[in-house]
């Protein structure tokens, strides 16, 4: 769906990008997140061309968008919707009018701007709002007309550009629910630029994680959160690493059944006949899926058979404290 290929960006001597690389699958929920100054929003803004970049390429849907004339650019924009962090509404308008005003861009009659209006509208749930100005609205309901106006051409890829920082977490709470409805009923490929863990964990599918313009992690969202957690900490601040005891060997175990990882340690010191220590553990959550993550610390010499087991009983594990 996406395609970038060693894509590099500078601001004269100040390098942004620095040789990117990374695909985003149709109808996926792809992150990405890092430290102000990073580049992911500069790398979100490059997909639709409202940043230029000075080398590689960029394919959206097959069109290498880095090669286009500003019609043909035009043109592909319609596809790509974007919504802000402060909403960027017209302040004059109603609700409504602000829906709406892509399509009279574009031409549309009034017969099909009325009809899609209502309709996303409906989607958003502000119906109840469509003759209400900007100024009357929550910061919620605000975004809600945002997104509907950044959908109204039938967009096939949104970009979202740390639309839920400027909001509570209840409403946050409420805006990423409506984003992962949108994913699922419409198919949209959407892009979260964010630098809350907690929106990505919550919302995405895969995530990259950006470090001085450069990739530094990437993958499925519970794979990167779940295996490195102290790394991500220290690239992207705000969290404290894990302390796990220097002697012995520190083994992470994940398990989608919380029931099922505690039954699974008491089994295995019943089976193997060892004592172990759990120096920390704790329960995730990704999009719709809960982990219980738990840290063992095994004697050096217990180690081999603690892994042959975890194997046996299928449940993943990897060892921990060396991310």
């Amino acid at each position: 769906m996406i395609e970038i290929r060693n894509l590099s960006k500078s601001f004269g001597n100040l390098h942004v990008l620095d040789d990117i690389s990374l695909d985003i699958k149709r109808g996926d929920i792809h992150g990405l997140i890092g430290r102000s100054g990073a580049g992911k929003s500069t790398l979100l803004r490059c997909i639709n061309r409202l940043e230029d970049f000075q080398q590689g390429s960029l394919k959206v849907d097959g069109v290498d968008i880095g090669h286009l004339d500003s019609h043909e650019l035009r043109e592909v924009r319609k596809n790509i919707g974007m919504i802000f962090q402060h909403f960027s509404l017209m302040q004059r308008k109603t609700v409504f009018e602000n829906i709406a005003l892509p399509m009279e861009c574009w031409g549309y009659d009034q017969q099909t701007i009325d009809k899609k209006v209502k309709d996303l509208a409906e989607v958003v749930d502000i119906t109840e709002k469509l003759q209400s100005k900007p100024r009357e609205l929550s910061g919620g309901q605000k975004q809600r007309v945002a997104i509907a106006r950044a959908l109204s051409l039938d967009s096939n890829v949104l970009l979202s550009d740390e639309a839920t920082s400027a909001l509570d977490p209840k409403t946050t709470e409420s805006i990423l629910d409506l984003l992962k409805q949108i994913n699922k009923t419409m198919g949209i490929t959407i892009v979260v630029v964010a630098h809350q863990m907690e929106v990505i964990k919550r919302l995405c599918d895969n995530v990259t994680v950006l470090n001085h313009g450069k990739i530094e992690i990437e993958g499925p969202v519970s794979e990167v959160f779940l295996h490195n957690p102290n790394k991500l900490n220290r690239i992207l601040g705000g969290g404290q690493d894990i302390v796990l005891p220097e002697t012995g060997v520190n083994i992470r175990i994940v398990s989608a059944e919380k029931d099922r990882s505690k039954k699974i340690l008491s089994s295995m010191a019943r089976a193997l006949d060892i004592n172990f220590a759990v120096p920390w553990s704790n329960i995730e959550t990704f999009k719709d899926s809960r982990y219980a993550v738990i840290n063992v610390n095994v004697d050096d010499e217990d180690a081999s058979r603690v892994k042959e087991y975890l194997n046996h009983v299928d449940i993943l594990w990897r060892e921990a404290g060396d991310e």
